[in-house]
């Protein structure tokens, strides 16, 4: 059994990926301070960084979810995904310029957002349930970032750099469940017009409504469920790809529409 790690080694941690959010710079690996499977003390970490996002003055909107693809969970040597915490300041409409320093080492990847139209936090928050307390999806990408030099990210990483969220582009055609099924859309994303990613519904845990599912029970025994009015990504249709300056990404979702973004050069 793992052993969990020291406090001290938890704030020099979060140390850490706080100086590369200020300065800019991508920091070394923390496998000199945390168990690379060490869940409780990352998750620990990300919540010290989200109570001083909080205390700087930014706001929950909701969350996301992090490898939900069996692929990049064997790649990483896990079996489970991941979530992490969405904050107002990270919104973005389609169609927006993202600034070039906005974000650390940015990658992009298609999914579906989902907004909660009921709280999730009692019950036995079965498929159902999770269904029917969705309002509506739209189109997203989510453009990840890492303060981990190189993406270098063990799951310990990740998890305690907030699950690599950086920001997040929203489509404007909203849909509700009862007018598509997630799991059968197909979807293609494209950078400066060159398609660059393909995927499927199905290649988020079988369905997106599952990413859901997954993160509901997982947020509650968190002891933070999932309410109301809160914007869910769901995680990666497909492959994600790094972006760079000047670039245009758009991504097409089936039922869905497009949603794009560009970076500022």
């Amino acid at each position: 059994m793992n052993e969990v790690t020291s406090p001290p080694a938890v704030v020099a941690a979060v140390d850490r990926l706080l100086t590369a959010a200020a300065t800019g710079t991508p920091v070394a690996p923390m496998r000199d301070l945390l168990d690379a499977t060490d869940l409780k003390s990352a998750y620990a970490i990300q919540e010290r960084l989200t109570a001083a996002r909080v205390d700087a003055g930014a706001t929950i909107v909701g969350r996301k979810i992090g490898l939900t693809s069996k692929a990049v969970q064997e790649q990483i040597g896990v079996d489970t995904p991941d979530f992490g915490v969405l904050f107002d300041d990270m919104a973005y409409a389609s169609g927006d310029m993202i600034a070039a320093d906005a974000i650390l080492q940015p990658r992009a990847e298609a999914e579906i957002a989902f907004v909660l139209a009921a709280d999730l936090a009692d019950g036995d928050l079965g498929y159902d349930q999770v269904r029917e307390a969705i309002d509506y999806a739209v189109a997203a990408i989510e453009i990840c970032g890492s303060r981990i030099a190189d993406w270098k990210i063990s799951f310990g990483d990740t998890v305690a750099d907030n699950a690599s969220a950086g920001a997040y582009v929203l489509g404007t055609e909203r849909r509700r469940l009862d007018e598509f099924e997630p799991r059968e859309v197909t979807m293609s994303m494209s950078i400066d017009d060159e398609e660059v990613s393909t995927g499927t519904g199905e290649a988020c845990l079988g369905d997106p409504v599952n990413a859901v599912q997954w993160l509901a029970r997982y947020a509650r025994d968190f002891g933070e469920p999932l309410r109301a009015g809160q914007l869910i990504l769901s995680g990666a249709l497909g492959p994600m790809r790094p972006v760079a300056p000047g670039n245009t990404v758009r991504s097409t979702v089936s039922g869905l529409g497009s949603v794009t973004f560009t970076v500022g050069k």
